[in-house]
């Protein structure tokens, strides 16, 4: 039997107080290991079905299975077949602050072992930060924030605060996010730093803001941006890769891509028209 030690593939993901991190597990067929860290992860099959066992249980790994190995947690298992997998590790600091935003004790904020298991939320935040990854992480720490929170309080399961939440935002909050937002669209934001701004914790501003506004505040900040790149293109007096840039794009083709999705049109379309009189 030849045992391996399964290498973890670690993406240069933005760096986040909020983050969760993606790597890519690939493991050939052999004996896999993955010793005990500090962060707990969630680890989703990406690949073809993979035949194994662990100790006498024979397996059947299918896309989207999904185990919850818990800091501290180390685990063995065999492999018949090569194996794809993503590894969403959570800070046990996150797992804590989720809990204290959703009414829990923070000091029993864990995670208990599963393994095999359907659960569509946490598909669908790995297949969209595996997305992101692959993409080169255009929408930058607010979208990756943002995912990280909602997949740790979902771990923590649907807990209610102990006093029920405002409807929305203040005025006075909200103008003052916004304003935060125009000014500084070209910079990287962080759901941290706009929670700050607002003076509320990061998920309670996740909830607050849709409340307020309809869309999700990093829905609302790409919408924001195209409005700008609009503008900077319809002026004409700048490249379309500069536009970008100014408007708070990663580069040019995720300007283009988020411009189509919100207002059916390219730059290219746009660049050089004369403002409406």
């Amino acid at each position: 039997m030849h045992a391996i030690t399964a290498q973890e593939q670690a993406a240069s993901a933005p760096r986040s107080r909020l983050g969760v991190r993606l790597e890519v597990l690939t493991t050939p067929a052999g004996v896999v290991s993955l010793e005990a860290t500090d962060d707990h992860r969630i680890k989703v099959h990406a690949g073809p079905p993979v035949r194994g066992s662990c100790g006498a249980h024979r397996f059947l790994y299918t896309r989207g299975d999904v185990d919850v190995l818990p800091a501290g947690y180390s685990d063995v298992w065999e492999e018949d077949d090569a194996g794809t997998s993503l590894i969403l590790r959570l800070p046990a600091s996150l797992l804590r602050r989720a809990a204290t935003d959703t009414g829990r004790d923070p000091d029993a904020a864990g995670l208990d072992p599963r393994h095999q298991v359907k659960d569509p939320q946490i598909e669908h935040i790995a297949w969209a930060l595996d997305a992101e990854r692959m993409a080169g992480y255009p929408s930058g720490l607010l979208y990756t924030e943002s995912l990280g929170l909602a997949l740790a309080v979902h771990l923590l399961g649907r807990a209610a605060a102990p006093a029920r939440l405002p409807r929305g935002l203040s005025k006075q909050q909200l103008r003052r996010v916004t304003a935060y937002i125009e000014e500084h669209l070209d910079r990287n934001l962080s759901l941290d730093r706009l929670a700050g701004v607002a003076g509320i914790s990061a998920s309670h501003l996740k909830t607050l803001f849709k409340r307020s506004t309809g869309v999700p505040v990093h829905e609302y900040v790409v919408q924001r941006r195209v409005e700008r790149a609009r503008a900077l293109l319809v002026r004409g007096d700048m490249p379309a890769s500069q536009v970008a840039i100014e408007a708070g794009f990663a580069h040019q083709s995720h300007m283009a891509r988020c411009m189509r999705r919100v207002l059916g049109v390219t730059p290219s379309a746009l660049a050089g028209r004369s403002p409406a009189r």
